[in-house]
This record gives structure tokens, C-alpha cells and sequence, in this order.
């Protein structure tokens, strides 16, 4: 009887030990995924721009498979690095960080240099007046997962700076906790934002109500001003995101003065504007990193479509496949 009394308080104790750990995994997730929330946005932002312009009925199979590419990048890839780097190469990851940032620099300045400058870009163009519609999908897609990839690394890195110092699993489940719940709530609005427009015309047909038939001529009419902000919101994203990232990759590899700079500016503003201190400091900053992170991308498009392209191009046999 006492053996079994035994072995019913050491039940007990594992199960209190599990049920904390359950506790301390969910606030660690809850924290870190409040500290990725602009990233998150970014990352909203950015998404609806990669299935303007196809069928309706392919809209949602786009997202879908973008969410699956997104899930697979954040527990598939880039989970168990973040792990093995933190554990093992600390220092590997601001660099590699930057060199994504780099990324999202040169594709954000790349789509301002060409809406400034349409039709400089041929291949762009015959991408969009391909007769191929499946092609010109896969493309889309691609793209969004390459940018998708970049966002991700950031909220999982900012995810795994968030979470209190604990053990490897305690990290893991967290990290998959916030990498799958962001995907699913980012990729779930996305799907709602680019499906308003079918919700609109669905009331306006169906609605019992004149009210709820104004709200879907409303849906449908104010949909087109919205993808169009939703673009440039999701391009400017990826100009401040890239921009802050490489900045305060420069302030962690000893070279603070930029982003010194920067941050004096937003106490500036907070201070002239004390009613509202944090936006009045987040405008500026997020000002100052997209200027950078422009005038980075700028500077890195030669670099891209003239040595980085051709090179992977030549390596991987699609410049002579495009022949």
C-alpha cells in the first residue's frame, strides 16, 4: 500500500511539474509573439500584392500554398537552425540576419525603381503578359515564399530573444507555438482581405437589408483602393523591416552610429509630440530605416540583376533554359 501511495505522489509531482511547464511555455509564447507583432504586420502587409490580378477561384489556392511554404519555413528550416545557432554560433546570426535584411532592401527598391520607372524591366513584363497562367502562379508564389522567409528568420529570431533563458524543448514548442499560430492568424487575414471583394458582391445579391446591400457595394467599390494601399504598405514594409534590421545588425557588430542616430531622432519626436510619444517615435524611426533601406536596395539592384542574377542563372541552368 505504501508503494502505491508512492507512486501516486510521484504521478502527482509530474504531473505539477508538466502543468507548469505547460504555463511557462504558453507565457513565453505569448511574449514572444507580442515582441514579433510588427513584423507580423509587415508580413500582412506584404501578402495580398502576390495574388492581385489572377481569377477569383485562384486566390485562395495561392494563399494556401503560401501559408503551407511560410509553416514549412518556420518549423522546418528555420526553427532548428535558430536553435543550433543560439546554442551553438551565437554570433552567426546578426550577419546572416543583415544578409536577409540586404533581401528585403533590394526587393522593396526594386518595385518603387520600377513603378517609377515602368517597363524597365523586361522580364517582369513578359512574366505578366505570359500566356501561361500556371507559370506566372508558380512565380508568384516562389516570390512570396522567398519574401516570406526573410520575415520569418526575423519574427523567429525576435521570438527566440523573447523567450526567458530555459531548456532546448521549452525553446522548441515555443518557437513552433508562436511560428504556427503567426502563420495561421497573418495567412487567415490575408485570406480574408483578398476574399472581401466576393464577400461584397455576395451581400449586395443577397442581403435582406438595404443597409447590408450598401455594405457590400461598398466592399466591392472600396476593394480596389485597398489592395492598392495594401501594396504600397507591403512595399514600404519591406524598405523599413530590411532598413532596421541592417542598421541594428551595424549597432550589434560594433558600428552603433547610424542607428544611434536614428534613435536620438525618435526620442526627438517623442519628446515634441508627448501626447503621442511611441507613434510620434515609431513614424521616424520606421522614416529613417525605409530611406536607408531604399537607398540600400537601390544601390544593391546593379549588384543583383547584374552579377547575382546572371551568376545563380548560369549555376542553376535557367538562363539557358530561357533560350
Amino acid at each position: 500500500m505504501s508503494g502505491l501511495l508512492a507512486l501516486l505522489d510521484d504521478v502527482a509531482a509530474i504531473a505539477k511539474v508538466a502543468a507548469a511547464s505547460v504555463d511557462d511555455i504558453a507565457a513565453a509564447a505569448a511574449k514572444a509573439g507580442a515582441k514579433a507583432a510588427g513584423v507580423v504586420i509587415d508580413d500582412a502587409a506584404v501578402t495580398p500584392k502576390y495574388v492581385h490580378g489572377f481569377q477569383a477561384d485562384r486566390e485562395l489556392p495561392i494563399i494556401w500554398r503560401i501559408a503551407r511554404g511560410s509553416l514549412k519555413n518556420k518549423l522546418l528550416l528555420l526553427l532548428p537552425v535558430a536553435l543550433l545557432l543560439a546554442n551553438l554560433a551565437p554570433w552567426a546570426i546578426t550577419p546572416l540576419l543583415m544578409l536577409g535584411g540586404a533581401y528585403l532592401c533590394f526587393e522593396g527598391a526594386e518595385k518603387v525603381f520600377h513603378a517609377l520607372f515602368p517597363g524597365t524591366d523586361h522580364g517582369v513584363d513578359e512574366d505578366y503578359a505570359t500566356e501561361d497562367p500556371a507559370h506566372l502562379e508558380e512565380t508568384k508564389i516562389s516570390g512570396a515564399i522567398k519574401t516570406d522567409f526573410i520575415l520569418s528568420a526575423e519574427i523567429m529570431t525576435i521570438a527566440l530573444a523573447a523567450i526567458p533563458e530555459s531548456n532546448f524543448w521549452t525553446e522548441a514548442i515555443t518557437l513552433a507555438i508562436v511560428g504556427t499560430v503567426i502563420t495561421v492568424g497573418v495567412y487567415g487575414a490575408v485570406a480574408l482581405i483578398v476574399k472581401m471583394d466576393d464577400i461584397g458582391l455576395h451581400l449586395a445579391a443577397t442581403a435582406r437589408t438595404g443597409a447590408g446591400r450598401a455594405l457590400g457595394r461598398g466592399l466591392v467599390k472600396a476593394m480596389p483602393g485597398l489592395m492598392r494601399v495594401l501594396s504600397t504598405v507591403g512595399t514600404a514594409a519591406m524598405l523599413w523591416v530590411g532598413g532596421n534590421i541592417i542598421t541594428h545588425g551595424l549597432e550589434v557588430l560594433g558600428w552603433p552610429w547610424l542607428y544611434d542616430a536614428i534613435h536620438h531622432a525618435a526620442e526627438l519626436a517623442a519628446h515634441a509630440f508627448p501626447a503621442a510619444a511611441g507613434l510620434a517615435a515609431w513614424g521616424v524611426t520606421a522614416t529613417f530605416d525605409g530611406a536607408f533601406g531604399l537607398a540600400l536596395g537601390l544601390m544593391l539592384i546593379p549588384l543583383a540583376t547584374r552579377v547575382i542574377g546572371p551568376l545563380v542563372a548560369a549555376v542553376t541552368g535557367k538562363q539557358k533554359a530561357a533560350h
